[in-house]
């Protein structure tokens, strides 16, 4: 395997409440294959049909 290869996150983002506040949950992680494709691995699968996905890269800081 080779060690050079790009992580990011998956996060889902749901709007909720009456301010429509987006609220943000990690679902996962990408890997980048050699031909610049992605994989994508989840740990979750949102449910909502209101729900966006970003790919984001990883802040070791912000996740903690």
């Amino acid at each position: 395997m080779n060690n050079d290869r790009k992580m990011k996150k998956l996060v889902a983002g749901v709007q909720r409440g009456d301010n429509e506040r987006t609220f943000w949950t990690n679902i996962g992680v990408a890997f980048e294959n050699a031909d610049g494709s992605w994989n994508l691995k989840f740990n979750l699968l949102p449910t909502s049909p209101n729900t966006t996905i970003q790919l984001r890269d990883i802040d070791p800081k912000a996740d903690e």
